[in-house]
Order: C-alpha cells, then sequence, then structure tokens
C-alpha cells in the first residue's frame, strides 16, 4: 500500500483517537473497572466530549507529521477523520 493515499489517513484518523480514548481512561478513570467507566460515560455527557478532545490531539500530531513529509493525501484523510471526531464531540456536549 501507497504511504500517501486517503485509505491511510482515514484508517489512522479513525483508529488513532482510540488509543486516546485508552490514554485518557488509563491517565483519569483507571480506578475504575471498565464496565463501570462506561457506564459513567453514559451518565455524564461531559466526560465523554473530554475524552474525545483529548483523544483528537494524537490525530493533530500525526496530521502535523504529514503534512511536513508532503503526504498530502494522507493529511487529508486524516484531516477528514478529525473534523468528524470534532462535530461528534461538540454534538456530545450540546445535545446530550
Amino acid at each position: 500500500m501507497q504511504r500517501d493515499n486517503y485509505v491511510l489517513g482515514v484508517l489512522l484518523g479513525l483508529a488513532l483517537p482510540f488509543l486516546g480514548f485508552l490514554g485518557f481512561y488509563e491517565w483519569k478513570f483507571s480506578v475504575f473497572p471498565l464496565a463501570e467507566f462506561l457506564e459513567l460515560l453514559r451518565q455524564q455527557k461531559s466526560i465523554l466530549s473530554a475524552m474525545i478532545s483529548v483523544s483528537l490531539l494524537i490525530n493533530a500530531g500525526v496530521l502535523t507529521f504529514f503534512i511536513q513529509k508532503k503526504n498530502d493525501k494522507t493529511a487529508k484523510g486524516i484531516f477528514f477523520t478529525t473534523c468528524i471526531y470534532a462535530i461528534v464531540a461538540i454534538a456530545c456536549k450540546w445535545f446530550l
């Protein structure tokens, strides 16, 4: 697979925030069992939007890396998925 393509960017943009979710859980809520943490997320949507926002920082770092490497197609894929995640974070904050 080529290094500079949209599909790679979208896949990275979708997968990397999950590392951020895991890191956020370990950083702030590791004292809770996972099932209890998921219930907490369901009850307090502000934690969910904060978690999504922190997770997007990973996408920002990877996006910067691919822009500096002049892999524009991959960067566009990452940017696209980052925008989707940002819309979800805003929706969680405003509507849930």
